[in-house]
């Protein structure tokens, strides 16, 4: 099973956490995306923190995700990359947010086959780590994935992530699986399955429905039951205080690594958003840590819902 990149919350602290308290869940995580918006190296470069080896000492392995269609800055940050120890970078064709698909990133390639050829023509000679890309469906129209698997046949890839939904849905609806059950086969390369496994009997059906599937990517559903991948490979009876466990240690180490109050408040709120679900409180209760407005407060709203 793979971790999801999710801006902002799959990050180095989450990842170093997560792999303290659950270690091996996970055979590696995909890293939120280094942008090369603009064609500007530099600003990728600000955020290579994240998947620095020294600093992921201690967490899973990781792939880095890379944002933009600039061939020229995308090989040499993927060689850059490739300096540092990785083998293997990710191209993003799926990002759903408006403001990076509306600039041809992201989601917002699906509908441009030729502009992607194109790139891979550019970028696969000169690129020494292998390739592999993370997509949806099509931006407007599930017909767009279909004129572009013949594309990307021609490359040699490591694997192909298809998460089924189109980038104009972002996160709504239900995942498209009749038409990515058309798509599985067509591909040539490994293909894995990434969209709304949020139980174990939502990866088994996955599994049964699809057994050509390599592997499976889950992203919320983690942050929703941190001991879903336990679960998802046959554990049964997880005591309960495991979660609670990840959850305070998460909040721990936002509480140790982030240098301001607002900084603080801000990324505890947006975890909290999501891991409540883990534990066992009602809606109206969590909201109380989200009414808060100073970071004590909100602090010790969640360690009263911790004991």
């Amino acid at each position: 099973m793979i971790l999801a990149p999710m801006q902002g919350l799959t990050e180095l602290l989450f990842r170093r956490v997560y792999e303290e308290c659950f270690p091996g869940a996970f055979a590696y995580a995909m890293s939120p995306f280094l942008s090369l918006t603009h064609g500007n190296l530099a600003e990728a470069w600000k955020k290579i923190d994240d998947v620095l080896p020294d600093a992921n000492h201690g967490s899973m392995p990781v792939i880095p995700q890379i944002l933009g269609k600039e061939p020229q800055e995308f090989v040499e940050l993927g060689n850059r990359l490739y300096d540092l120890g990785y083998d293997e970078i990710n191209w993003n064709m799926g990002c759903p947010m408006r403001k990076v698909a509306g600039k041809q990133r992201g989601s917002g390639l699906l509908p441009h086959p030729d502009l992607v050829a194109s790139i891979l023509d550019s970028v696969v000679p000169h690129l020494r780590p292998r390739l592999s890309v993370k997509m949806r469906l099509g931006l407007r129209s599930k017909d767009e994935i279909f004129a572009l698997i013949p594309i990307l046949n021609n490359y040699p890839l490591a694997s192909v992530t298809v998460h089924p939904r189109l980038g104009r849905q972002q996160y709504n609806g239900v995942p498209d699986l009749d038409t990515f059950g058309q798509v599985l086969p067509l591909f040539r390369h490994a293909v894995i399955y990434n969209g709304d496994i949020r139980s174990a009997a939502d990866a088994h059906r996955i599994r049964e429905r699809f057994p050509a599937v390599a592997d499976l990517m889950i992203g919320r559903g983690v942050l929703y039951h941190p001991t879903l991948p336990l679960e998802i490979a046959g554990m049964t009876d997880i005591p309960s205080e495991r979660s609670r466990h990840f959850v305070l240690r998460l909040m721990h180490e936002i509480d140790r690594q982030l240098p301001t109050e607002q900084s603080r408040i801000r990324k505890t709120k947006e975890y909290w958003c999501l891991v409540w679900k883990s534990l066992p409180i009602t809606e109206m209760q969590a909201r109380q840590v989200l009414h808060e407005q100073d970071y004590a407060s909100v602090q010790k709203k969640i360690l009263d819902f911790l004991q």
